[in-house]
């Protein structure tokens, strides 16, 4: 190689590296508009993370587990705490590899929300008041859908779990986040698709197996471990499914009384007026945490 060569060479990849920091491409020519605004999410991811407290949690994700770094946006403690450990304009490290629809990296599109549980106890309240709390703030300002509210488990099936089968989805769905069916349910037409169904909420098919077990997690409260044998899509998937997946809203269940501030007793727990001053962006951490 030349040395001309060699230093053009080098002056290209010394102008690669300014524009990754500047988001300015050297081989364009620069010329800016004024009509932009923040990349933002489209998603929200719901963890389980299945240690024994907030403390233990604070440490994993601002450090590393098993399997290397790991971070999220939020974590709320069983007790309502709210702690923010990533900025939402930056990348956190929550949902690792899988797929949601067309959405092949999640952590580049999502909030991830961590939900201090061991994995398989019931959510207690005051966790789930503050996370109603946090879902309206991030959808309100960040113009997420409330609908775009899933599982760790949904994109990612194969590996995880999370939130588990003790997660309160139809509470949500009650107050305006998520998906529920509304019920009773009509039968499918003949030729209805279960498969086809999943793949239209979302699950991605690879492991035909895992999808259906995430739903079942979902939407039936069927708990599995990622290895056991799944029977076939049964008459009760195919009528959820087709509920699920009816044209529009249809077979959605939509909440008469969307969530708003002051928030108030709906479907068996508390968001009370004043959670808000509960909310914070800092919260003194645990001190075995610091």
């Amino acid at each position: 190689m030349s040395v001309r060569l060699a230093g053009t060479v080098l002056a290209l990849l010394t102008l690669a590296a300014c524009a990754a920091t500047s988001g300015r491409n050297p081989l364009a020519r620069w010329v800016p508009s004024p009509n932009h605004e923040p990349r933002r999410p489209v998603l929200i991811v719901l963890h389980a993370t299945e240690q024994r407290s907030a403390a233990e949690s604070l440490l994993t994700l601002r450090t590393r587990n098993t399997g290397g770094p790991v971070s999220a946006h939020y974590l709320i403690g069983r007790d309502g705490a709210l702690y923010q450990l990533v900025s939402e304009h930056r990348r956190a490290w929550h949902a690792g590899p899988g797929r949601w629809g067309t959405i092949t990296d999640v952590n580049s599109a999502s909030i991830g929300i961590e939900l201090d549980n061991d994995g398989g106890a019931p959510f207690p309240e005051a966790q789930l008041a503050t996370l109603l709390a946090l879902l309206d703030d991030l959808c309100t300002r960040l113009q997420i859908p409330r609908t775009q509210l899933i599982a760790h488990a949904d994109m990612a099936p194969t590996r995880k779990r999370d939130p588990g089968a003790q997660f309160p989805w139809r509470a949500l769905a009650d107050v305006g986040f998520g998906i529920w069916p509304t019920g009773p349910f009509a039968e499918p037409p003949p030729g209805f698709d279960a498969w086809l169904a999943l793949a239209a909420l979302g699950y991605a098919l690879d492991d035909r197996d895992a999808a259906l077990r995430a739903f079942r997690r979902r939407f039936r409260a069927i708990e599995s471990d990622l290895t056991d044998p799944v029977a076939p899509p049964d008459p009760e998937d195919a009528r959820i499914l087709h509920a699920l997946t009816k044209k529009g809203t249809e077979g959605i269940k939509l909440p008469s009384n969307p969530l708003r501030p002051p928030f108030r007793r709906h479907a068996g727990f508390i968001c009370p007026e004043w959670l808000r001053f509960r909310v914070r962006r800092s919260v003194p951490m645990p001190r075995s945490a610091r």
